[in-house]
């Protein structure tokens, strides 16, 4: 089974900016799609982005206008830009093959905690 490994939380001010990475083993990075995840404090998971093999993208509402998802097929890598952050984007953050019903049988990673507060 396949689990990725995240990186690049932190803990930030609000208005700041994270550059999230994701890595992970397979053999052919380039032909899936991704995505991001993230679980805050009391909450479910839920999607934040996506990005196809081609370059298509998809946000979530909340974070559209200042997230942006995109990969490095070269490097095996996948990055989640995440400018002017808020506290409500204090999260645990997951990378995944997506969608997820294709691909539930792969693992989730431990995450990546970003942590947004004045």
């Amino acid at each position: 089974q396949v689990q990725f490994v995240e990186s690049g939380g932190g803990s930030v001010q609000p208005g700041e900016s994270l550059r999230l990475s994701c890595t992970g083993s397979l053999r052919f990075f380039g032909t899936y799609a991704m995505g991001w995840y993230r679980q805050g404090p009391g909450n479910e998971r839920e999607f934040v982005a996506s990005i196809r093999y081609t370059g298509s993208t998809n946000y979530a509402d909340s974070v559209k206008d200042r997230f942006t998802i995109s990969r490095d097929n070269d490097k095996n890598t996948l990055y989640l830009q995440m400018n002017n952050l808020q506290p409500e984007d204090t999260a645990v953050y997951f990378c995944h093959r997506w969608p997820l019903r294709s691909y539930i049988r792969d693992a989730w990673g431990q995450g990546t905690q970003v942590t947004v507060s004045s």
